[in-house]
């Protein structure tokens, strides 16, 4: 059976006297799964209270995804208040990954065993708490653990907004949440670094995480008032699949941790890296044993048995490898090859945040009246030519000339957020939400891991070839060669105490690493659109 009966969009029913029933859009009423049980009518528009929920939720989706990069660009300045070294610091990244790539899956049986609304208060509340003991921390020690409590707790709010925004929403408001959240989501990962150098330079790193205190009161006020969508079914305490649990959380942490410090220790050359990838590979063969035949699995893989929900999942885990790829980069780029501050990085790719709010007016009319898999073609296509259009970096690449390709790449995001995330979870039945939420955002969580550690290792091996490719024809012996330094040294006789031919020959290296460098960035800018391509490719085969 093909996806066009559940992906075909049609304009929403029109009472006519002349038809005996009202016509139904691909989102009030799947035809591949059961409709979905929301609290109201699928006809009755969402009350203000539901709004202001699910708005305070979303407020709550942007802080734990704004937190997993804002530390980034503040790493020098914490490590001297921690003592530690620069190896060390790097925790302070990594707690928060492991943490979250754990707690995202066992989101769904949490919700299931708490409710939604307690698991998303309760993990507000120790979000919230954790950046308050984060900003106290004075060791290495202290801050690794209040990191990973964070993580955890930010895992568990990022999936529980899908079953109240699937429950709560349908037909045009579900089309104009879904635009808002686009925004915000690819909004809040890309400005995480450029915030957190802002709160640094500003006042210190400690507003890193002091900056959470009032917002993430105000969230868990505010969403323990205005949403309850179920109750609490404390009976799957007994046949809570403890030993699935531990699996899991292994097999995700050590698998984490590989992705993550991989490609800064040469992978397996590494023996803490080999022994986190023996561990996740022999951890996740029990795993996947385990919750394939326990009677109550701790995370219910068979939702990937749905192909709607299979194919967003796949998607989704292709645009986590783009969207944080390309948040990875650019700001890199721009940083090392421009020497731009966080502010100007901010200013620079803000751009594409900019682009889906401009868009977000017309995104609903244009979401109601295509089919979503063409839609999903349009958001993948758009992307790739983004990245086309961003591989022709020079060293004097900045904001105007980034303009446009960031444009097209908010665009493209847009479409293609919406579209791979209303065909993974528009056609399941709220009981099998909360599960599926956690897999989904695993899957978009995994992308991205995969694709930085494989970007991380290809831009080495890039970055290498390039470099020994320039040196090839920078040769003292050449004449061109032989002026630059003639003329460098002349220039800094006057100016280096030291000696100027070393400086003129330094600055010819730093010269050609900066050149080097460009052509690696676009190297991987291009790697990136053949992805997508190769994605487009295969959308007419589902």
């Amino acid at each position: 059976m093909t996806l066009v009966s559940t992906l075909r969009r049609v304009r929403l029913a029109r009472r006519r006297s002349a038809a005996p029933a009202p016509t139904t859009s691909a989102l009030d009423r799947p035809s591949l799964a059961p409709p979905l049980a929301p609290a109201s009518e699928p006809d009755e528009k969402p009350r203000l209270s539901d709004w202001i929920g699910v708005l305070a939720m979303c407020t709550g989706l942007v802080m734990a995804i704004m937190d997993v990069q804002i530390v980034t660009s503040s790493l020098t300045q914490i490590q001297g208040g921690l003592s530690a070294s620069s190896d060390e610091i790097a925790w302070v990244q990594t707690a928060y990954l492991i943490a979250d790539v754990v707690m995202v899956p066992l989101s769904g049986m949490m919700s299931r065993l708490l409710s939604t609304r307690i698991l998303f208060v309760a993990a507000a509340l120790g979000f919230t708490g954790a950046s308050a003991m984060c900003a106290t921390a004075t060791s290495l020690g202290q801050m690794t653990l209040y990191r990973a409590v964070q993580g955890c707790c930010g895992g568990a709010m990022t999936p529980t907004v899908w079953p109240v925004v699937y429950g709560k929403f349908r037909g045009p408001p579900l089309v104009t949440l879904m635009v808002i959240i686009s925004m915000i989501f690819n909004l809040s990962g890309t400005m995480g670094p450029t915030v957190g150098g802002f709160l640094t330079d500003s006042f210190s790193w400690h507003w890193l995480f002091l900056v959470n205190i009032v917002p993430g009161l105000l969230v868990a006020a505010v969403v323990w008032v205005t949403i309850d969508i179920d109750k609490p079914d404390f009976s799957l305490l007994r046949g809570f699949d403890l030993i699935g649990l531990l699996l899991m959380a292994v097999f995700l942490g050590c698998l984490q941790y590989a992705l993550e410090e991989g490609p800064r220790w040469d992978w397996l050359d590494e023996k803490t890296i080999r022994a986190a990838v023996i561990v996740s590979a022999v951890t996740g063969s029990l795993f996947f044993w385990r919750v394939l035949s326990y009677r109550q699995p701790i995370v219910d893989l068979r939702t990937f048995g749905n192909r709607n929900f299979a194919l967003g999942c796949f998607y989704t885990f292709l645009m986590g490898i783009g969207m944080y790829g390309t948040t990875y980069l650019v700001p890199l780029f721009l940083a090392q090859v421009r020497g731009f501050s966080a502010l100007q990085i901010g200013e620079t790719v803000v751009v594409v945040g900019l682009a889906q709010l401009v868009m977000s007016p017309f995104a609903p009319r244009i979401a109601r009246r295509l089919d979503l898999r063409i839609m999903l073609s349009i958001g993948v296509a758009v992307f790739a030519v983004s990245m086309y259009l961003t591989a022709v970096l020079t060293n004097q690449t900045g904001f105007w000339e980034l303009f446009v390709p960031q444009w097209v790449r908010g665009m493209g995001l847009m479409f293609f957020y919406m579209s791979a995330n209303m065909i993974a979870l528009g056609t399941l039945a709220q009981d099998r939400m909360k599960n599926a939420a956690g897999l989904y955002n695993l899957m978009r969580d995994l992308g991205g891991a995969i694709g930085l550690a494989s970007i991380g290792t290809i831009m080495n091996a890039r970055l290498h070839f390039h470099w020994n490719r320039l040196i090839e024809d920078i040769n003292p012996a050449r004449a061109a060669v032989q002026q630059f330094l003639e003329a460098q040294t002349g220039r800094f006789d006057a100016v280096v105490a030291g000696d100027p031919h070393r400086a003129a020959l330094k600055l010819l290296a730093n010269l050609t690493q900066r050149e080097a460098l460009v052509l690696t960035y676009n190297d991987l800018l291009l790697l990136l659109g053949a992805l997508f391509v190769f994605g487009l490719v295969l959308l007419p085969l589902v």
